[in-house]
């Protein structure tokens, strides 16, 4: 099957993301990378706060809150107080933007990784490469983790978790700069 029928068909595909539709802050981009024909998306995240539970097996609904927007230090205190499930850790993280891109060639992907990686997104790399398609995964640098409670109480007081937020939402905007500098760069591309 050549590349621009499996691009067609993919991007037929009803949406299999948890929100059910690209994020927002990262939908432009997106549509700028799917309208050239040598490359289609085929996974994104704009970057988000969450707060999460982790107890070192795998388990279904680890995820307690999830903003892609600036979070506050009220919506986190709430989703604590909301989680009846006492856990061994409950962690606060700001993850980075994340995208997937299949390619029509190596050369293709290796632009991509290139501008990728000038537009800030530095932990980016081509990690596949079949006769069909080439995949590239993209994915800034910004990132904080920390766990902030544990079997159910609070481990850090008010004014640390306010600072958390605070750097995490910091990261969040870096995140949102590093897109736009690729909106840009990759209208360059072939």
């Amino acid at each position: 099957m050549n590349f621009l029928k499996q691009k067609k068909d993919f991007l037929s595909k009803p949406d299999k993301s948890g929100i059910g539709g690209i994020d927002e802050d990262i939908r432009k981009l997106v549509d700028i990378i799917n309208k050239n024909p040598n490359y289609y998306t085929t996974s994104s995240c704009a970057g988000r706060i969450i707060l999460m539970r982790e107890t070192g097996e795998k388990q279904e609904n680890v995820f307690i809150f999830v903003t892609h927007k600036k979070a506050s230090v009220g919506q986190i205190t709430t989703a604590i107080k909301l989680d009846k499930r006492a856990t061994d850790l409950m962690y606060l993280k700001e993850e980075p933007c994340i995208m997937h891109v299949a390619c029509k060639s190596i050369e293709h992907a290796n632009d991509l990784v290139n501008s990728a990686r000038q537009s800030g997104w530095k932990k980016s790399g081509i990690i596949s490469i079949k006769p069909e398609k080439v995949m590239a995964e993209l994915i800034s640098t910004e990132i904080l983790a920390a766990p902030i409670t544990s079997k159910g109480k609070v481990m850090v007081d008010e004014t640390y978790l306010d600072f958390l937020i605070k750097e995490s939402n910091k990261k969040l905007g870096h995140t949102r700069e590093k897109i736009k500098n690729f909106e840009n760069a990759f209208r360059s591309l072939k």
